[in-house]
């Protein structure tokens, strides 16, 4: 399996086998990084980190050139700068980062409207339907990683596959800057000696699992008796690992997938024990969240709070609203009551809140009374606001100078931190 530094990377040759394939896994490379080495020439081919400077950030991403000392995304960023002291800490620019996501998405749209982006950084796309148009999935993978180069100046890397799952892996085993492909005929030899963690949606528990049943190896899984699987795993991810060990996976490019959840956090420059200052931190983020929220036309039916503490021990509670909602003040209530349930014995170093369970704005079936009308009117002319003057323009009184001791950025407007 190819590793986050590059190495250990498999790519295709020209006019490579592609008969069978259709499934195009595009991820782009160390993207939060790229862009900054686009924008700014000076740090191409510098080992360089995306976060805030304090070493108590995460890294949200890095350069190849750092990843080969080891630094990783989530990593702490003091942590980051001990294995790679001669890296350069650059601030993220997301506003930035979702400008040439849209841009790429454009791309791949015009090659298929069959796109499943599933980040900010990656996407499926079925080009089956493609061939007359462009050519062979192989060929059309090619072409489009040339032109996402010539349009944006990033590159990316494509696994091309029979089915989802498989390409993903062929994608990643490219990285960076790289084509694989996989002839529906090769699947099983190509499965065969990959790491059980290689395996989409098998996670370290699941692979620790298998491993400590000498199961290493996807090879290891079509020798395993299926009740061995279900032991080790449960029937459900049992079953699941069981199908995409033989390159079985029945799931189709889903245009009409949506992001899960909306979430901020924020990390403190020092661990906050003053309840005032850490409610007024969830009421700011649980607005952030909701104008996200109706800025993207959705309403959760779902919120849920992280805690991290000084120990780092980090929990998490949820709970289902009586109405879905895109209103702040509803959402930051309802992770009130959910932080006065949490035990805290010790400073917190981390807070967050996340919106889930996503459905339309506007699918609920209409009610009598709207508890809510009025915030919502409030937090439209907030809307209104922000678009005009910036965020942070107008902001709730409570909030102004609550901050103790400052936070560190908070989390990308993005699914996850960039692997890639």
């Amino acid at each position: 399996m190819g590793r986050g530094d590059g190495s250990g990377r498999l790519v295709s040759p020209a006019e490579a086998d592609d008969n069978g394939t259709g499934i195009l896994h595009v991820d782009m490379d160390a993207f939060y990084a790229s862009v900054e080495q686009l924008d700014d020439p000076s740090l191409r081919g510098r080992a360089i980190i995306i976060g805030a400077p304090e070493s108590r950030s995460v890294v949200s991403s890095a350069s190849y050139e750092a990843r080969r000392f080891g630094v990783r995304s989530a990593m702490p960023v003091g942590q980051a700068m001990r294995l790679c002291p001669t890296a350069i800490v650059v601030p993220p620019h997301f506003e930035r980062y979702l400008e040439m996501s849209s841009r790429v998405m454009h791309i791949f749209r015009e090659v298929t409207p069959l796109v499943e982006p599933l980040s900010i950084d990656e996407a499926f796309l079925d080009v089956r339907g493609a061939r007359r148009l462009w050519g062979s999935p192989g060929r059309i993978a090619r072409m489009l990683r040339q032109r996402v180069v010539d349009e944006t100046g990033l590159t990316c890397s494509v696994g091309v596959a029979a089915t989802k799952h498989v390409a993903k892996m062929a994608s990643t085993l490219s990285k960076p800057d790289g084509l694989l492909i996989v002839a529906a005929a090769d699947t099983a030899a190509f499965l065969g000696p990959r790491s059980v963690r290689a395996l989409w949606g098998v996670g370290p528990k699941a692979s620790e699992a298998l491993e400590s049943r000498g199961i290493r190896t996807i090879a290891d899984i079509l020798e395993a008796p299926r009740d061995v699987l279900d032991r080790a795993l449960g029937p459900a991810m049992g079953d699941r690992v069981w199908h995409l060990a033989r390159g079985l996976d029945a799931r189709e490019v889903d245009t009409e997938r949506v992001e899960k959840s909306v979430g901020h956090e924020e990390t403190f420059h020092e661990d906050i024990a003053d309840t005032a200052i850490l409610r007024s931190e969830l009421r700011r983020l649980a607005d952030r969240v909701g104008a996200r929220l109706r800025g993207s036309g959705w309403e959760a039916s779902t919120v849920a709070i992280k805690v991290r503490f000084a120990d780092f021990t980090t929990i998490s509670r949820s709970q289902t609203l009586s109405e879905p909602t895109a209103v702040g003040q509803r959402i930051g209530d309802a992770a009130h009551d959910l932080f006065r349930s949490v035990d805290r014995s010790l400073p917190v170093r981390l807070i967050g809140v996340r919106a889930e369970r996503l459905r339309p704005a506007g699918s609920s079936a209409p009610t009598l009374w709207d508890d809510d009308e009025g915030w919502r009117r409030i937090e439209d002319a907030l809307d209104g606001a922000t678009a005009r003057f910036g965020r942070g323009a107008v902001t709730r009184a409570t909030l102004l100078g609550a901050r103790g001791g400052g936070t560190l950025p908070s989390s990308p407007p993005a699914p996850r931190p960039d692997p890639g």
